[in-house]
C-alpha cells in the first residue's frame, strides 16, 4: 500500500495548475491571485474573452465530466469540483449558457448518439450558439397549452408559430423547439421537441429592448420553417418530458451562485455591494451592515442549495425539481441585492450615461428574475408537489384535447 500516493484529484489540480501557467495569460493570472474574479473583470475585456474562449474550450476543462468525444475529460465528479477550485480565481466562466445548461441535458438524456455527437462538441467550443423557443403570447405561465405546430412531411417537419421572450435568438444559430404535433390528446401529450437550425427561410426574428435599454429578448415568427425528423429529440408526442429536463437545466442556471446566470445579466452579486458600501463609508451604518450581513448569509445558502444541482448537470444527469428551489430563492434575492446597490449609490442610482458602472441597469434587469425560467409562482408549485409532495392544483380541463381546452 502506497499511503503517499497521490489521488486522482491530487493529480489532476496538479495539471490543471500547469495549464493554467501555461495557457491563461499572464494579467488574469495575477488578477485572479491578487483579487479574484472581481479583479480579472477590469483587466480583461469580453472581447477579449471570447478570442481566447477557444484555448479553453480545446483542453476539456469546460465540461470535465462529458465524455471525450463530445468535448470533456470524462472525469469523476470528485476531480471536476477539485479542478473547479483552481479555476474559480480566473473567471473562466461557460460560454454558450443556453445550449451547455438548457440543450445539453435535454440531448443526454433524450436524445440519440447521432445527435449528442452532432451537437455537444462545436457546443462546447462556442462555435454553434443556442437560444430556447418555448413561451408563447399565449403560453407563458402555462407552458403546456402553447399552439406552435409542426405537421410532419416524410422526413421533415413543417414548423409555423410565433415564439416570445427568447434570450439571445437574435445571435444565435440553432433553437431548442416545442410544437404541437397532435391537437387531440391532453396538451401535454401533444408537443414534440425539436432542434431548430435559425438560420434558414421562415424564420424571423425581432429583437425586444428591455427597461434598462438593451436588448436580450426577442420575438420569433416561424413561418413553415423546416426541421429534419433527425433533429427530433424523444418520441413523438414526448416533448414535454424532454422539456422538463431542459426547464430543470434554465432554473438551475438562473439561480446564480457560479452558475453564471442571474449573476452575469442582473449584477456581480454580494461581493460588489460590499465594494460600494467601504467606497461609500455607509458600511459603517448598523443598519447597513445589517442589511448586507443578511443578503451576504442568504447569497451563501443559495450557493451551497445549488452545488448538488451542478453536480448532477456536470455528471451528464438532468437536475431534478431541487433546482425549484434554487430559482424561487434567487429570483427574489438577487432583487433585494441590486435593489441595495441603488440604495447605496444613492442619487447617482436615479439615471446613467454610457460609461456609467452597471449596478442602476442591473437593478431595473433583475425585475425579470421572478418571471424567467417560469414565475415563482409556478416554481413555488413544483417545489409543494414534486419535493413537499403536496396535492396538485386542481384542474377542471385535465385530460381533455388541447383543442378543447379555453386559452388566452
Amino acid at each position: 500500500m502506497n499511503v503517499g500516493a497521490d489521488t486522482p484529484a491530487d493529480t489532476a489540480v496538479g495539471e490543471v495548475r500547469a495549464w493554467v501557467e501555461a495557457n491563461v495569460p499572464c494579467a488574469w493570472i495575477d488578477a485572479g491571485r491578487r483579487g479574484g474574479a472581481s479583479a480579472v473583470r477590469v483587466v480583461r475585456t469580453r472581447a477579449e474573452y471570447e478570442e481566447w474562449y477557444p484555448v479553453f474550450a480545446a483542453s476539456g476543462l469546460v465540461v470535465p465530466t462529458w465524455p471525450v468525444a463530445y468535448g470533456g475529460l470524462d472525469l469523476s465528479p470528485e476531480v471536476a469540483r477539485a479542478i473547479e477550485v483552481v479555476l474559480r480565481p480566473f473567471n473562466l466562466g461557460r460560454l454558450n449558457p443556453l445550449g451547455l445548461n438548457n440543450t445539453a441535458p435535454a440531448l443526454y438524456a433524450y436524445g440519440s448518439e447521432e445527435q449528442r455527437r452532432r451537437f455537444l462538441p462545436p457546443m462546447v467550443r462556442n462555435e454553434e450558439k443556442w437560444c430556447q423557443l418555448f413561451s408563447e403570447p399565449g403560453a407563458g405561465s402555462d407552458l403546456a397549452s402553447l399552439a406552435t405546430r409542426a405537421e410532419r412531411d416524410g422526413d421533415t417537419w413543417c414548423v409555423t408559430g410565433q415564439k416570445v421572450w427568447s434570450t439571445w435568438a437574435h445571435f444565435s444559430d440553432f433553437a431548442i423547439l416545442l410544437a404541437r404535433t397532435d391537437l387531440d390528446v391532453p396538451k401535454r401529450q401533444g408537443i414534440t421537441y425539436f432542434l431548430l437550425d435559425l438560420h434558414q427561410p421562415g424564420v424571423e426574428v425581432r429583437p425586444l429592448r428591455h427597461i434598462g435599454g438593451e436588448v436580450e429578448f426577442n420575438e420569433v415568427f416561424l413561418d413553415r420553417a423546416l426541421v429534419p425528423d433527425a433533429y427530433r429529440v424523444g418520441e413523438i408526442g414526448q416533448g414535454w418530458k424532454v422539456a422538463n429536463a431542459t426547464l430543470s437545466g434554465e432554473r438551475q442556471m438562473v439561480s446564480g451562485a457560479g452558475s453564471g446566470g442571474v449573476d452575469r445579466i442582473g449584477g456581480r452579486g454580494v461581493e460588489h455591494l460590499l465594494e460600494i458600501a467601504r467606497a461609500s463609508g455607509r458600511d459603517r451604518d448598523p443598519v447597513v451592515r445589517q442589511r448586507l450581513v443578511r443578503v451576504f448569509s442568504e447569497e451563501r445558502i443559495r450557493d451551497w442549495t445549488n452545488q448538488r444541482v451542478r453536480a448532477q448537470l456536470k455528471a451528464g444527469r438532468s437536475p431534478g425539481p431541487e433546482s425549484s428551489v434554487g430559482k424561487v430563492h434567487q429570483g427574489e434575492l438577487n432583487q433585494r441585492i441590486q435593489l441595495l446597490a441603488a440604495d447605496l449609490l444613492g442619487a447617482g442610482a436615479m439615471a446613467w450615461t454610457t460609461d456609467q458602472p452597471l449596478e442602476v441597469r442591473g437593478m431595473l434587469r433583475s425585475r425579470a428574475n421572478t418571471i424567467e425560467g417560469g414565475t415563482t409562482e409556478v416554481n413555488k408549485n413544483i417545489v409543494g408537489e414534486r419535493v413537499l409532495g403536496l396535492p396538485r392544483e386542481p384542474d377542471p380541463w385535465q385530460g381533455a384535447p388541447w383543442r378543447e381546452v379555453p386559452r388566452s
